[in-house]
């Protein structure tokens, strides 16, 4: 029953134009209204956001998918029967109705389906798309508790949903399909080999260009603890400081979906530097050095 209260406050908050923390598989959401550009407004305030940084739209059914796109070709059906609910997001033409704010100006937008259920419930009960970037201000570690979210924004946001730690544990893989050849913009745990099974081969994005971001995620300093992070190899660590060094699981799944939490909680205890052993050069962990080459960048 507390549950079902819970998710009906937040379904009218959300339909009332207030910001709600909410959990996915992938990291936690700081959900808004998609179609009510003064709530998605409010994201871009709440984070420190920058205006280039586009907002990835949560669906509850394909359906709903569909109504935001012009286009929806049969690659999208074929990676949304495969992946979702899951960490896949599709960049596609967006409708006229699909704010500007949302898609940072661009004739596109990015619709996944989350695979947790306290996600598509509030989708479901709002009855409205949800835009929900990570819960966290700009460039900081992203939240895989409803802890974190408090935390990083307290009063910024009107209700936080708990639903446990995120078990992917790093953001969805972003795949546009606005053009005639698939394009990766955005690594992530479903792989590019896993999508070139489903649809063939799939372009690398290449260096982006001035002004808004083909996806979220593609600023080079992002997922930053406040403490310097420190990327070694064979366990080569700083010799000036006092530092921690962070033993991580040799899977990458599981490595996955430990990062943000471990970052998190070196992040508190006062070190001079956090050390991660670099992750292997392979497709199967390209989703996780993406994240911890920018986490650790410090220009």
């Amino acid at each position: 029953m507390e549950k079902r209260i819970c998710l009906s406050n937040a379904s009218e908050l959300i339909r009332a134009g207030e910001l709600v923390g909410f959990p996915t598989e992938t990291v936690y959401g700081l959900g808004a209204n998609a179609l009510d550009p003064a709530a998605v407004e409010k994201i871009y305030a709440a984070k420190g956001r920058p205006g280039t940084s586009p907002l990835i739209v949560h669906v509850s059914s394909i359906e709903m998918a569909q109504s935001l796109v012009r286009d929806w070709p049969e690659r999208a059906e074929q990676l949304a029967r495969v992946f979702w609910p899951g960490p896949l997001t599709l960049v596609l033409p967006k409708q006229p109705h699909v704010p500007d704010r949302v898609t940072a100006g661009l004739d596109t937008v990015g619709v996944r389906m989350p695979a947790h259920p306290i996600a598509l419930e509030l989708i479901r009960e709002a009855g409205v798309p949800i835009a929900g970037p990570s819960a966290n201000l700009f460039g900081g570690i992203s939240p895989t508790s409803a802890q974190h979210v408090r935390d990083a924004l307290g009063g910024r946001v009107a209700m936080v949903l708990d639903g446990g730690s995120s078990n992917v544990g790093i953001e969805s893989t972003v795949l546009s399909l606005a053009a005639p050849n698939p394009v990766l913009l955005r690594p992530g745990m479903v792989t590019r080999e896993e999508i070139e099974a489903v649809i063939g081969p799939v372009q690398l994005l290449g260096t982006s260009a001035e002004g808004a971001h083909s996806s979220p995620g593609l600023h080079r300093r992002h997922y930053s603890p406040k403490t310097p992070l420190v990327l070694v190899e064979g366990g080569k660590l700083p010799t000036i400081g006092r530092g921690m060094f962070i033993p991580m699981p040799a899977d990458p799944r599981e490595y996955a979906a430990v990062l943000y939490e471990r970052l998190h909680d070196a992040d508190t205890q006062g070190w001079d530097w956090i050390a991660l052993e670099q992750p292997p050069e392979t497709e199967e962990w390209s989703a996780i050095r993406d994240r911890l080459e920018r986490a650790s960048y410090l220009s």
